[in-house]
């Protein structure tokens, strides 16, 4: 059996604010393989962000545990060793902002390497050569600044900033979302190669179902901070379990007849997404399903496993009365 590298047990991280408490992250457990590509899907305000930045530390859990490793790790938050955030690292969504404009490529890839003691001060340009190649981008790249290069290609070296490190685990937060259509292929079929090549494990965190269907083992679903559905990629797409699932399935856009006949019957979205400040009691999905009963304004569903390596949390499915282990 493959190796667990990542276990987020039962996380919470809530923020207070004026109007009241944020349950940006609300009792989520998941956890992933080494090697694999878990891809952590939903819409915007969903928590699939904040999730990461408790993972790579960013953020504190406000509950739970998250171990790497087999180390628990969020208890030691702020006192982080360097060996962690080595190996566990993250690729921002927009690389405009995640590089420092007055610094040069040269500059913010020695910073990892020097701060890590990667290489040493003499074999710093070699290193550096070695990553911009590793990411296909010629070494005179180095002396460029942000603002003298394309999108696609301060994303590359956002990539490779963080590869400097040799990490284990990366954080992919909407790796292409910012880019051109044009770049987006290359900047996936780049990322597939390095973890073939270096071994690596990505959770991806995206709002594109149609590009996990290509890239991830396994897919994750997450509404108003909390998980509804975790399967196989295979399984996910070929049989979908929660509404808020199907729902998000049935709007992907097709070019085929092929792949028409493979959609969910289409599933109308009712109403909008609730406040995060305000969620509603019960399943905070019910507002918005076709499919609600009585009970689901009232009682919050739990994960229940439904088959090999699916869980899904919807009273349509209490009858497997099998609480799902962390999947």
């Amino acid at each position: 059996m493959t190796d667990t590298i990542l276990v987020v047990d039962k996380l919470k991280k809530y923020f207070p604010t004026k109007r009241g408490t944020v349950k940006a992250v609300d009792n989520i457990s998941f956890s992933v393989a080494t090697g694999e590509t878990m891809g952590l899907v939903g819409e915007s305000g969903s928590g699939k962000t904040t999730t990461a930045q408790c993972v790579v530390g960013i953020y504190p859990p406000t509950d739970g545990e998250i171990s790497f490793k087999g180390q628990a790790v969020s208890k030691v938050f702020g006192k982080r060793p360097k060996s962690l955030k080595q190996e566990i690292r993250i690729v921002f969504q927009d690389p405009g902002s995640s590089l420092n404009p007055k610094r040069s490529i040269k500059q913010i890839l020695s910073v990892p390497l020097k701060v890590h003691r990667v290489a040493t001060k003499k074999d710093n340009l070699t290193k550096i050569k070695s990553l911009l190649e590793m990411v296909e981008l010629p070494p005179e790249y180095m002396y460029k600044y942000p603002r003298a290069i394309g999108g696609g290609e301060k994303q590359m070296v956002a990539i490779a900033r963080a590869l400097a490190t040799n990490p284990s685990l990366v954080l992919l937060d909407e790796p292409t979302s910012a880019l051109d259509v044009s770049v987006q292929g290359k900047i996936i079929n780049l990322l597939m190669k390095l973890q073939q090549d270096l071994n690596l494990t990505y959770l991806f965190i995206t709002h594109d179902l149609s590009l996990m269907r290509n890239v991830a083992s396994r897919v994750a679903i997450m509404y108003l901070g909390k998980l509804c559905e975790i399967a196989p990629t295979v399984e996910f797409f070929q049989n979908p379990t929660h509404p808020y699932t199907k729902m998000l399935l049935s709007a992907i856009p097709v070019v085929s007849q092929e792949e028409k006949a493979l959609k969910p019957t289409k599933i109308a979205s009712r109403g909008e997404i609730p406040s995060p400040v305000n969620v509603p009691p019960g399943c905070s999905f019910h507002s918005r399903c076709p499919e609600k009963m009585d009970m689901c304004a009232q009682d919050d569903p739990v994960m229940v496993e439904i088959g090999e390596g699916h869980v899904t949390r919807c009273h349509l499915f209490a009858e497997a009365k099998t609480t799902a282990p962390i999947a």
